[in-house]
């Protein structure tokens, strides 16, 4: 991770309670002007840091804050009073941390929050350097980044549980402000996860409506996103949208969901966070446009947003969408996968310079200087305007400049100096115009041009790969595949979907122990290996492969994967349910893995999907694979769990909100009667694949089904049309009439979805 410290950058919680890092000086300079010291005028307050010797702590003792220095008193309180702890770590010359006590710390509105909800600590890094430590450590590894002003929120027994460094005192900018993060901790330390009998979970309407109107708060119009700087993929968030609108599409707010799902895909697709040369997606932009990337990649974003591609071209039929999930998918099977069939982690941001050197560089695999490009693609196009090159060709349409495209303030540490992050800066149409050429002959030299460039960074020293095996992610990857595989109709990405299934159940599922493994690792050999002892799954072990199951079931009908599927959520139900409170406990207690903050699930959806909205949504799935009511039930019992949160600040469990939409609209069961290679079967596949239905199950039904029909009695009633493949939709247990028609079945799905928004 790249760390900044010094004056210059902040980490700020974006509205999914993610910690990143900020370039902060040109936003927050025209609020950091003044007198920086200790206000010279009688004071109203007089804290216990007035009988301080630290010159960094005695800044603060007039501030309205009932601040504690560190110490067994201020952990007392705490304990005694159940209260969270605000940790704020400083020195005395801090330009950062002045402006924080000015803005913050002598506001008395915000002081008298912290005051009346927190124990408030206040260190000086350079006396106690062994405290400042311990917590940088956690606020680089849970933000990108790291600096002065530290805001750190620990539990009473001191374990971090946010952290950050400068916040303003109110919401700027498309920023959180302090006041609003305190806002929503002191909002979830009173939202507990329990469920009376009885009770149920809120309407899913108002818990959507509310989700949209967050989101669409947040939202930045011109490059699309949710916040202006740094900027993450959240596929949950797209998801969502998408979701939203496929149950709101006759109104304002769908067709706004719709927009601003797409348009952002648009954008990140066309900007830098997009590797243009090789496929795949980086793991966050550090400005508004998309541009300058953090170069990491990382597999759970390729598998999200593989997704969140494929759903956005079966919404808008826009070929260019399923183009952009399919190179992802092609950068994880080139540069992701093992031979046994799992996908490793990621790829670091750092290596060292094409040229040369010892030092990594971020970003140096990735970059390109002008004379690279030039270098590269010298030959003169024949028919364009003058004796334009390839490489001006190339150039212009993703905006390499002589001197770099890189501004300064995108690079602290001098790394990008020259260079070019490649970014779409003109459609084909204007580039053709631009060089008196066709729009065929363009593409088609920009194909040409970036196998080139493939080939030249082939010979760059590599960036590290992290070959750990995590099942967790392997499952969100096995949905993707699955998924896009089936809308596609691509028979190579579905068999390396059964490939990834083979290599969960062969390396990761202890058939005897009945219990999955967290992770795996590749030997000398690249052979692979389990630690001694190996980890024990956790839920989202559990959760994202069940959920990758139920999607390769879906795309491929091999009933093995529902037979896995349901076994491992009856485990998963032993292991991790909470009998009194409802919700997955995000390890086995069993164990001795939980702590009283982890013990009750996940927090929320952010760069994963939390393991309990996805819990969420597997159970009623599987319910109506299996005919288990008590699964459907279960469902409910934890979407009732977290009624508290899903009613106050939906935005944080986008994924939780999906699941509620489906109990409330119910979930269509499609059954498709006929064998599965024939022509008229995958036709009528084909057709329920092109829509974007969230809120379905698809079963595929023929002579040798067994598993299904020994589950669900009815389908055993259910038969094809004269001998041709046929289609029954069925919802609240009424099914409509035998279909055989593609185009007659596509229009019945769609009556069902205009059916849905008028309930």
């Amino acid at each position: 991770t790249r760390t900044h410290k010094g004056n210059g950058y902040f980490v700020n919680i974006n509205r999914n309670c993610e910690y990143v890092c900020v370039p902060s000086l040109a936003v927050f300079m025209s609020m950091a002007s003044g007198n920086e010291g200790p206000s010279s005028t009688a004071h109203s307050y007089t804290n216990r840091l007035s009988k301080e010797k630290s010159p960094y702590l005695l800044q603060h003792a007039h501030n309205p804050v009932d601040w504690y220095p560190w110490g067994q008193d201020a952990f007392d309180k705490a304990k005694n009073e159940d209260k969270p702890i605000f940790l704020s770590v400083g020195y005395s010359t801090c330009h950062w941390c002045h402006v924080m006590e000015r803005e913050s710390f002598e506001d008395e509105e915000i002081g008298s929050i912290l005051s009346k909800n927190f124990v408030c600590i206040k260190v000086d890094r350079e006396e106690r350097p062994d405290v400042d430590k311990v917590y940088m450590t956690f606020v680089q590894a849970t933000s990108g980044g790291g600096g002065w002003p530290m805001s750190v929120w620990l539990t009473p027994d001191l374990r971090p549980f946010i952290g950050g460094t400068y916040f303003p005192p109110r919401d700027h900018g498309g920023r959180l402000g302090l006041k609003t993060v305190l806002t929503r901790i002191m909002d979830q330390k009173g939202i507990t996860v329990t469920a009376d009998t009885g009770e149920s979970p809120p309407l899913a309407t108002d818990v959507a409506n509310r989700c949209f109107q967050q989101l669409a708060h947040s939202y930045v119009e011109e490059y699309g996103g949710f916040r202006h700087a740094p900027k993450f993929p959240t596929p949950v968030n797209l998801l969502f949208l998408m979701s939203y609108w496929s149950v709101n599409r006759s109104t304002s707010e769908g067709v706004k969901a719709l927009q601003m799902a797409l348009h952002t895909l648009r954008m990140m697709a066309l900007g830098g966070i997009r590797d243009h040369v090789a496929q795949g997606f980086h793991r966050y932009s550090t400005d508004s446009s998309w541009h300058v990337p953090h170069f990491e990649k990382m597999l759970y974003d390729q598998a999200q947003l593989a997704v969140a591609y494929i759903t956005a071209s079966q919404v808008s039929g826009e070929k260019h969408f399923a183009e952009v999930a399919e190179d992802i998918l092609r950068y994880v099977s080139r540069d992701l996968s093992d031979k046994s069939g799992g996908f490793f982690s990621a790829e670091d941001a750092d290596s060292l310079p094409a040229l040369g050197g010892r030092e990594k560089r971020e970003g140096a695999f990735y970059v390109w200087t002008a004379g690279d490009v030039r270098e590269l693609l010298p030959d003169v196009v024949e028919g364009t305007t003058g004796t334009s090159t390839l490489a001006d060709i190339f150039s212009h349409y993703y905006g390499v400049k002589e001197q770099g495209n890189v501004a300064p303030e995108q690079d602290p540490h001098g790394e990008l100096h020259g260079q070019n992050v490649l970014i779409v800066r003109y459609s084909v149409a204007l580039t053709a115009a631009r060089f008196g050429i066709s729009v065929d002959k363009v593409n088609e030299l920009l194909v040409f041009a970036r196998a080139k460039a493939a080939e030249v960074r082939k010979s760059r020293p590599r960036p590290h790969l992290d070959t750990k095996m995590l099942a967790s992610w392997n499952g969100l990857m096995l949905s993707a595949y699955a998924r896009v595989g089936a809308v596609l109709r691509d028979k190579a990405l579905l068999e390396r979907a059964v490939q990834a299934g083979n290599f969960l159940k062969e390396h990761l599922w202890d058939v005897e122990q009945q219990t999955l493994f967290r992770s795996s690792y590749c030997g000398e050999q690249m052979e692979v290996q389990q630690r001694a002892p190996p980890i024990s799954g956790f839920l989202d072990d559990y959760a994202f492969i069940i959920c990758g199951l139920l999607d390769l079931y879906e795309a491929t009908f091999q009933t093995e994967w529902l037979q896995w599927a349901e076994e491992l959520q009856l485990r998963q139900d032993m292991l991790f349910w909470d009998d009194d409170g409802g919700g997955y406990f995000c390890s086995d207690p069993g164990l001795g893995h939980d702590t009283p903050l982890e013990r009750k699930t996940d927090q929320g959806d952010g760069a994963e999907p939390s393991a309990n909205s996805v819990s969420a949504s597997n159970l009623i799935r599987l319910s109506h694979y299996t005919g288990r009511e008590e699964w459907r039930q279960r469902s409910q019992q934890l979407l009732t769990a977290f009624s508290d949160r899903l009613t106050k600040i939906p935005i944080a469990l986008p994924e939780m909100v999906r699941a509620l939409m489906a109990h409330h609209y119910a979930l269509q069961q499609i059954v498709i009667c006929g064998q599965q290679d024939a022509p008229d079967t995958t036709s009528l596949l084909a057709a329920v694949n092109s829509i974007f239905l969230p809120h379905k199950v698809l079963m595929l039904v023929d002579r040798n089904e067994s598993y299904l029909c020994q589950r669900l009695p009815v389908l055993s009633s259910m038969s094809q049309e004269d001998g041709v493949a046929t289609a029954y939709v069925c919802r609240d247990f009424a099914c409509s009439l035998p279909v055989t028609d593609p185009q007659e079945l596509r229009q019945l799905l769609l009556d069902g979805v205009a059916e849905m928004q008028r309930n």
